[in-house]
């Protein structure tokens, strides 16, 4: 735990904050050039040639992103070692600041999400506000965009149930969009337009987020203690990973990322950046600069911002709100993927939202710090292709030189150390350097936690963190490759014309299953094997030097299965391998969570199976007088605001049209009605009253069979 609570100053001088910039990008300039100097050193005693230009431009790229990153390590471990948060950054205090009557909306945009964990992570965070006598403060507002109707129905119950439990009446709200436009962005574009000026800040969640109450109190007071700052973004831990997949990506986040934040933090400063949830937001400002414009051209670079919350961090920078990272504020929780198959199709969306910042790089107005963070943004994704070039253009040099039977002419040295050392000494040196670089910032991170005890201790101890930092490198090691191939594919796709589409992010750790995994890794397989024969055929001492690459393409299928398995990160928790603070030391408002959803596993079978049942929700809809007078009322609430007039007309509501399709639901089945068409029916308050009337009193033989089915299983049950 940090000694001091996070705490941002007003502003930050302009020649603090350039040196700090200089200092920070002119190491890893100066790292870089040094490093290139010998690799260009290398290839020019093997004699020079068109191909080894190339290689030695694909070489200072990726060594460049990889200093940065080892700077960011580097820089971090030495602020927390040797200076307090006060004298590094000149920062005030803020826990003293009073935030009665300063009004505060949580929000969680959702689609098509597992309610029942959005909302036990909604309670959580709902019940830690209240044990801090703040409650009054803050409101929560589900934002549904989901468009699938069991989810939609589900939500509306669960909803109404959670209200009912925490008697949180006017504190608990619930809309959905009738019109899902411009994903989550437009998701709160639309509350903010709705709701936004009855709130000085909103603290935008995922959906499974969760935060503790004193965390949000503080936000909202170092808020108000610096009026000229927009945005503050916290730091999410992940938590209540099962699979060994989860568990090793949790580990590195909560293990390396303390020193990671730390050093991006000394350059960014009060130009920070956005990362679109667990973040609090002063809504005017962000109301008045933030309305994304549409990018010109078509998908995937064209039309809607994807990653809109880099975005929008730059826009508030560009007119003068300051943007902070608090780096070392604890109580900001999230969840990962729990699978490498479900990660990569997370990275899949991301990649390209990302690309599409080339078009937003140019920006008229945006400060140079913010085009540092779009740029690196791009390359964390544009990174994979070039190093995948990189490999193939050495293959290509060393095929070229043996095929074409042509002989060395070996050159001396340019540099004097090295005039008397061979080639493969040489090589050898330039490759112990990138090591050292790449793992440089996860040694820093075992003595970063090394000396703090208390720390140590949540970790399993510091024998059990190297444990689990060797073991996380070695799985580093067989996914890089995996990356590289998913983040090449991703690019080139979005080059050629093709956008993703808009999908639920799977959270839960089921296990990939082998025949999947060998339907989505059969490519990464066949490449390795194919490289590795080539490889071995032009070289075996060659072949060796690229294992580490090629294991991680041949055993992918096997990789992507074994780690997917909950028993396995189960196995790791009892060894004592990657251990976090959240699980040695499980806050309040995880433990909370875990056994909710632990009674939710135990309880929820009946509940299971209906969502697993075609048209489920639409049935419960229908003949569920609790559940058709929950989704009728606020169907007739949303009728009443005249924000929503062109919504209902958009659709039809209160239409003969949709009074027809309604007729036809009862008589042919939901199956002969399209998607839209029963999504239309649900949104019509005065269809949904009738035929709750009409399926119970119509004689059977006018009914659909499947009607006649579901009205005799709900008999049963409620008998």
């Amino acid at each position: 735990m940090p000694s001091e609570p996070t705490i941002i100053e007003a502003s930050t001088p302009r020649l603090r904050r350039g040196w700090r910039l200089f200092l920070f990008f002119s190491s890893a300039v100066l790292l870089t050039g040094a490093v290139s100097m010998l690799f260009a050193d290398l290839l020019y005693r093997t004699g020079w040639s068109a191909s080894r230009t190339v290689l030695l431009v694909l070489f200072i790229v990726l060594f460049l992103l990889t200093s940065i990153g080892c700077m960011h390590g580097v820089y971090g471990f030495f602020i927390r070692i040797f200076g307090s948060h006060r004298r590094i950054t000149g920062l005030k205090p803020f826990k003293g600041q009073k935030i009665d009557g300063v009004s505060t909306a949580i929000i969680f945009p959702i689609y098509n999400e597992d309610s029942v964990r959005v909302l036990e992570g909604l309670r959580a965070t709902y019940e830690s506000l209240e044990r801090t006598g703040q409650l009054d403060q803050f409101d929560f507002f589900i934002l549904s965009d989901s468009t699938n109707p069991d989810r939609w129905i589900e939500e509306e119950k669960n909803w109404c149930e959670l209200v009912r439990d925490l008697d949180a009446l006017g504190k608990i709200y619930y809309r959905r969009r009738l019109f899902n436009e411009e994903r989550k962005s437009g998701n709160v574009r639309d509350f903010l337009n709705t709701w936004g000026k009855r709130y000085r800040y909103f603290v935008c969640c995922d959906a499974d987020s969760v935060m503790r109450g004193e965390t949000l109190v503080d936000l909202v007071k170092l808020m108000e203690a610096h009026l000229n700052v927009g945005l503050i973004q916290t730091v999410p831990a992940l938590v209540n990973a099962e699979s060994l997949f989860g568990r090793i990506q949790q580990f590195a986040n909560r293990l390396y990322a303390p020193v990671f934040i730390s050093g991006l933090n000394y350059w960014a400063l009060d130009f920070g950046n956005y990362w679109g949830h667990n973040a609090i937001i002063r809504t005017e400002p962000f109301m008045q600069y933030c309305d994304l414009p549409q990018l010109p051209g078509r998908k995937p670079f064209g039309g809607q911002i994807l990653s809109h919350d880099f975005v929008e961090a730059a826009l508030m920078l560009r007119e003068n709100w300051a943007v902070w990272l608090a780096y070392d504020l604890e109580g900001s929780y999230e969840e990962a993927p729990q699978a490498l198959i479900e990660n990569a199709q997370r990275e899949r969306r991301w990649c390209q939202g990302n690309l599409q910042h080339s078009l937003v790089l140019f920006a008229k107005g945006l400060r140079g710090v913010s085009r540092m963070h779009l740029i690196l943004g791009i390359f964390g994704y544009v990174a994979s292709p070039l190093w995948l070039a990189f490999l193939i253009t050495f293959d290509w040099i060393y095929c070229f030189q043996k095929y074409t039977g042509l002989s060395e002419i070996p050159v001396q040295a340019f540099n004097p150390y090295l005039a008397n050392w061979s080639g493969t000494a040489h090589a050898l040196l330039i490759f112990i350097i990138c090591m050292v670089v790449i793992m440089l910032p996860k040694f820093l991170s075992l003595i970063d936690l090394a000396r703090d005890w208390p720390r140590r201790k949540e970790f399993g101890g510091l024998l059990n963190a190297t444990g689990g930092v060797v073991c996380e490198t070695l799985f580093s090691t067989l996914h890089a490759p995996l990356l590289m191939l998913w983040h090449t594919r991703f690019v080139l796709t979005n080059v050629a014309g093709i956008s993703v589409a808009w999908t639920t992010q799977k959270r839960t750790a089921d296990g990939t299953s082998w025949l999947y995994a060998a339907q989505r890794h059969w490519g990464h397989t066949l490449i390795g094997v194919a490289w590795g024969w080539f490889t071995w055929k032009l070289d075996p001492g060659l072949f060796w030097w690229f294992t580490p690459v090629l294991a991680g393409m041949v055993f992918s299928v096997p990789l992507s299965v074994l780690t997917s398995r909950g028993h396995l990160g189960a196995r790791a928790k009892s060894a004592g391998l990657f251990l976090t603070p959240e699980e040695t030391r499980p806050p309040m408002e995880l433990i909370s969570l875990r056994s909710r959803m632990k009674i939710h596993e135990l309880t929820g079978d009946e509940s299971e199976a209906n969502r697993a049942r075609a048209h489920a929700g639409l049935a419960a809809a229908v003949l569920d007088p609790y559940v058709n007078a929950i989704h009728v009322t606020l169907l007739r609430e949303k009728q009443l605001n005249p924000i929503y007039a062109e919504h209902f007309t958009r659709i039809g509501a209160g239409s003969e049209a949709v009074r027809e399709l309604g007729e036809k639901l009862l008589a042919a089945g939901p199956e002969k009605l399209k998607s839209s068409e029963r999504m239309a029916v649900m949104a019509d308050q005065r269809v949904m009253v009738w035929l709750h009337q009409q399926a119970w009193l119509r004689p059977e033989e006018k009914l659909a069979p499947w009607w006649r089915a579901m009205i005799r299983e709900f008999s049963h049950r409620e008998n």
